[in-house]
């Protein structure tokens, strides 16, 4: 079964062509700047080789026309024709209390996910374009929605509510959903294959860092406890969101500087974070290049602020789970960041953890155990692959039909 996995944000499509047969990738890529000047699409095809396309890219129905047309054709498809595609497999972002797990798409649960867009109006409708362009384009074949909410829905009443007048929660749904579930369910469990273990047996913290970041706390196989909340603003520092953040602190800049809901969600979505911090980038690359070889001052504040977070709530899930045996890196900075882990990880002896510091270092994008081999809490590095669960739910779901 060949299946293909979309993406789709606001103004991007990743896109992933999986041979399920052998679990291969075929085709992958990203059409960037939709409906912006400058709009392209990269493809890395089988062989590793990488071809830039550009183009002007209307909106998210012509991106996929592009995409299916590059896949199809002679030079640098990878396929005859959109016949030989069995499924589409998208990403969504919030399916609130609704979806537990991934479902096939109908016109009742595409109406469930647009009553979402209320609690993910930045994500959602775009996940829904795809969707939406997919029926035009190739009609009457089958598509699954593959919730990263929905890893969460296993969340125990006492961690997702909030502290708010509980009418709010009965009338409006506002409570945390957490995010990033799909990886944080794959790197889970591929952890517990790579040491064979019986993930029913294990308390597991899974720390996803990229440019969002989030950590769920896992305890035999289930989420118990994740740092993302009601939006992915809430929980660690990421690369423009705030994170944690006292409420008061929101009602008096907006007071103080006069701004209005839209202004105050973009400066604690887009303007915030590690940019807001440093003044320099949402990068890590480049900040800490800022702080270790420029010894930028803020460049290093935000450093301590960003590792400090992740240790904090690396403690509070330990603490909620009574002990942890696995910790799982994962996401850009997880998986290519020595020394995000090495700080992170520094003085937790006593919660059992001892990094290898030789395996750690230099370590990037690998499987890999990065704990001594006396450490009682294993450390572990585990590079995501969302697609992949994507695409294997919806050939689950699909050869059900």
């Amino acid at each position: 079964m060949k299946v293909l996995v979309l993406n789709c944000g606001s103004s991007s499509i990743k896109f992933q062509l999986f041979d399920m047969e052998n679990k291969s990738t075929m085709a992958k890529g990203i059409a960037e700047k939709v409906g912006m000047k400058g709009s392209f699409v990269k493809l890395e095809k089988e062989n590793g080789e990488k071809i830039r396309f550009e183009g002007e890219i209307l909106d998210h129905q012509t991106g996929i026309e592009y995409i299916l047309g590059i896949i199809t054709s002679k030079k640098h498809g990878c396929i005859r024709s959109l016949d030989e595609i069995d499924a589409v497999g998208h990403r969504v972002v919030n399916g609130g209390e609704k979806f537990n797990k991934s479902v096939l798409i109908t016109d009742e649960v595409q109406s469930e996910v647009e009553r979402c867009i209320d609690i993910a109006p930045l994500h959602n409708p775009a996940n829904l374009k795809g969707v939406y362009a997919i029926k035009l384009l190739m009609p009457g074949k089958p598509q699954v929605s593959v919730f990263d909410t929905a890893f969460h829905q296993t969340l125990p009443k006492h961690a997702f509510m909030y502290a708010i007048p509980y009418s709010l929660y009965k009338k409006y749904g506002i409570r945390k959903y957490g995010y990033h579930g799909t990886s944080h369910f794959y790197i889970s469990k591929r952890a517990c294959e790579i040491l064979h273990v019986d993930i029913k047996t294990q308390r597991i913290i899974t720390v996803h860092l990229g440019n969002g970041a989030s950590m769920a706390a896992v305890k035999n196989g289930e989420s118990v406890d994740t740092s993302m909340g009601f939006t992915p603003v809430e929980g660690l520092i990421m690369g423009t969101r705030s994170g944690d953040l006292d409420i008061g602190v929101l009602t008096y800049i907006m007071d103080k500087e006069e701004l209005g809901l839209s202004q105050i969600g973009t400066l604690v979505n887009k303007q915030s974070g590690m940019l807001g911090i440093t003044g320099i980038s949402s990068d890590m690359r480049e900040i800490e290049d800022a702080a270790f070889k420029d010894k930028n001052e803020r460049a290093s504040l935000g450093l301590e602020m960003y590792h400090y977070r992740v240790k904090k709530y690396l403690g509070a899930y330990a603490a909620a789970m009574g002990g942890v045996d696995v910790v799982v890196f994962a996401g850009g900075i997880g998986e290519n960041g020595p020394e995000t882990r090495e700080e992170v990880c520094r003085d937790l002896e006593f919660l059992g953890i001892e990094l290898d510091h030789a395996k750690n270092k230099g370590l990037r994008s690998k499987e890999a155990i990065i704990s001594t081999p006396g450490s009682k809490v294993t450390v572990m590095v585990v590079p995501t692959n969302e697609e992949l669960v994507i695409a294997e739910d919806t050939v689950r779901i699909v050869s059900k039909l």
